[in-house]
């Protein structure tokens, strides 16, 4: 471990099972998370789930790398002093769930760019109470399939996506994207319901669930001061 920066020392080559670079797609704008309220705290709130789902992220032992897609240079300065790579998003004519698939593309393009033999995982960047031991876990089930995913809490969306060194896939995001990438060749992992990698929290009933399970220090810090 390197204490200066609180991230896993990476100086040893792991297996290949083990070594995952991961993308995160980040709005990081005032229209986050509009299902929370419309409170002024909802962009706060924001910022510190996608904080804490770094956080844990660089603190998984299989996880080699991190690339953040963003659009705010604000948010991507505050997840570079993490140990993110931060991929600037260069908007294009989409909008929507679009919008997010073009930028999650962004940044699986500079991951396998800087490391075309590592594993590659997309999170979501709304994971709060996100465990590394429970992303490990996850890792070791994803390594033994070609392509994977892993649905929501309600078994309809999706909170993250696992591809094998060198397997080309295509980001779904939006209604209905555990079905629509299960249809494209992504094995469901069998994880338990109580997962932290399947409580993104969109609304704040899922934001008292993911309480319940042991929020992050950013996401904690923030809703003691609220």
């Amino acid at each position: 471990m390197d204490e200066t920066r609180g991230t896993v020392d990476r100086t040893s080559s792991p297996p290949a099972a083990a070594n995952w670079v991961v993308v995160v797609p980040i709005k990081g704008s005032s229209e986050a998370k509009s299902r929370l309220g419309a409170g002024p705290e909802r962009a706060e709130l924001a910022d510190a789930f996608a904080l804490d789902t770094v956080t844990a992220l660089v603190a998984a032992s299989a996880v080699a790398r991190v690339f953040v897609v963003t659009a705010s240079a604000r948010l991507g300065a505050l997840l570079a002093g993490l140990g993110a790579v931060i991929v600037p998003e260069v908007p294009g004519a989409e909008t929507g769930h679009a919008r997010l698939n073009a930028a999650i593309m962004q940044g699986v393009v500079a991951a396998r760019l800087h490391q075309p033999d590592a594993n590659l995982a997309v999170l979501t960047g709304d994971l709060p109470a996100l465990d590394p031991a429970d992303l490990d876990a996850a890792f070791v089930l994803a390594a033994q399939h070609e392509r994977s995913v892993v649905p929501d809490a309600a078994g309809v969306g999706t909170t993250s996506l696992f591809a094998r060194a060198g397997i080309p896939f295509t980001p779904q995001f939006g209604v209905g994207s555990c079905a629509a990438h299960q249809a494209a060749g992504h094995v469901v992992l069998d994880l338990p319901p109580p997962s932290t990698l399947r409580h993104d929290v969109d609304t704040v009933v899922d934001l008292d669930v993911a309480r319940t399970l042991g929020l992050g220090p950013h996401t904690s810090a923030l809703l003691a001061v609220l």
